[in-house]
């Protein structure tokens, strides 16, 4: 009897420390996924490339979306429009140089976010290239025939220092948001906010218990009525958004809204625009 004891003894120690190990490798991945609260990339400067609005009239508008994101150390390219004869076209006129960029952040899978970038790897493929762990095979693997580095994002994810991505939201279109922390607070580049624009936001101060300083980009109100749009506006304002710049699939009747209740706290923004935090 006392063997057996022993025996049943030694299998509970066993299952313990099996448990243990499993319970603290767990626990030190989900903190690999805490967005640290002192971390933050103190000048960002955003620089919308593609877009269907114009700014600049040197610059050509295609439906779709792009932005660079240049902080002191490193430059990324949010999205990359339509077609890549636009982009590059737009970043040659802004001074900007493919072979500058290290990071390539694609928020989903539609042809007017991710249809620039073949002909971007052509001019620089030394580039990792993150990308909604739900993106088809075929499509990483040919980022990667390019040469380019393919990093699958399905939970919030640092990028570099201060700046990081929400991980895949939303069903059925999976999407993925840019956050970049400045002193000034949070900014939040959205792509085409399938997931909601709301709940982008919402997710982005849970992630860091922060104020929201900037929402940028497609926020995908084209067909909402204006009653819809103001319960939008309204979540914002309770949600402490300070400034925002709407564009691409945002729609005019929406834009025009946001611009109404922000006033001075409206950031115009089409192809070329240039804001510095």
């Amino acid at each position: 009897m006392k063997l057996k004891h022993l025996k049943i003894f030694i299998m509970l120690i066993v299952f313990l420390l099996v448990f243990s190990m499993f319970s603290n490798n767990k626990a030190i991945k989900m903190v690999g996924r805490d967005i640290k609260n002192n971390e933050t990339s103190s000048n960002a400067t955003l620089t919308i490339v593609y877009d269907n609005y114009e700014y600049d009239n040197r610059l050509k508008t295609g439906f779709g979306f792009s932005c660079l994101v240049k902080t002191k150390n490193k430059s990324i390219l949010f999205d990359t429009g339509s077609d890549s004869e636009t982009l590059l076209g737009n970043m040659e006129k802004l001074g900007i140089n493919p072979k500058d960029i290290g990071i390539i952040v694609l928020s989903h899978i539609h042809w007017d976010h991710v249809g620039g970038l073949k002909g971007f790897l052509e001019k620089n493929s030394d580039v990792e290239v993150y990308v909604p762990k739900s993106f088809p095979s075929d499509f990483k693997n040919e980022i990667k025939s390019y040469g380019a580095s393919v990093i699958d994002v399905y939970d919030t994810i640092k990028i570099f220092d201060g700046i990081y991505s929400t991980g895949e939201l939303g069903v059925p279109i999976k999407e993925q948001s840019l956050i970049i922390k400045t002193e000034k607070g949070l900014i939040v580049i959205t792509g085409c906010a399938h997931p909601g624009i709301v709940n982008i936001v919402k997710e982005s101060k849970r992630l860091t218990k922060e104020d929201i300083y900037l929402v940028i980009g497609g926020f995908h109100l084209g067909g909402k009525s204006d009653y819809e749009i103001r319960d939008i506006l309204e979540s914002f304002r309770k949600l402490g958004v300070k400034k925002v710049a709407p564009c691409h699939c945002t729609g005019d009747g929406a834009i025009n809204l946001f611009k109404e209740e922000y006033k001075e706290d409206f950031i115009k923004v089409g192809v070329g625009k240039e804001i510095r935090v």
